[in-house]
């Protein structure tokens, strides 16, 4: 997969999570270059430092202090509106159906998989945000429906409207079959 720098937030930020330095390097290494990339070796250190600018957060599971799942259920109940990657040697199971994360990959992961899957979990976050304003775009365009509305400035949300769909539609061409599962299983209340 190449990376699209159309489908990132300006200067994404990237919050790596492990309690192994080496991994912190790692992720520093293989990602710096095209992400600020922030680190912290144990999961309460993690909680203070995510904040709005964190797109993507990788998170170890298997952590002293505090787990990785335990970090990740307070991530999404402080509403942090960043996506999460579990990253870790533990393997998947059931324990992993009612956990909050939205991509889950076992160690050792190469530099590929990893960019890739930042690069698709920035791309989910694109379409929420585009999919959002096309929403709030069609809720304007519903108010201006009367006759007493101002027909230059329905024209311009038409206008925009169609900008919209277009963005969104561009975005949803490189969704994978998995980008579309986990997108329409989320979709946001409006």
């Amino acid at each position: 997969m190449t990376a699209d720098s159309s489908y990132r937030p300006a200067d994404p930020t990237v919050l790596a999570v492990d309690d192994l330095e080496e991994y912190l390097q790692l992720y520093e290494a293989q990602l710096g270059d095209d992400y600020r990339v922030r680190t912290a070796s144990n999961a309460p250190d993690a909680l203070d430092v995510v904040d709005d600018d964190v797109d993507v957060v990788l998170l170890d599971r298997d952590m002293p202090e505090m787990s990785g799942d335990e970090a990740l259920s307070r991530i999404r109940e402080a509403g942090h509106d960043c996506r999460v990657a579990m990253v870790t040697a533990v393997e998947p199971d059931r324990d992993i159906v009612d956990m909050g994360f939205d991509a889950y990959l076992v160690k050792p992961v190469s530099r590929d998989r990893l960019r890739g899957t930042v690069e698709r979990l920035l791309r989910r976050t694109r379409y929420d945000d585009e999919l959002a304003e096309l929403y709030d775009l069609c809720a304007k365009r519903a108010t201006l429906a009367g006759p007493e509305a101002d027909e230059a400035a329905r024209e311009d949300l038409v206008a925009e409207i169609g900008e919209r769909r277009r963005a969104l539609d561009a975005v949803a061409a490189e969704f994978t079959p998995d980008d579309y599962r986990a997108t329409f299983r989320d979709i946001p209340d409006f």
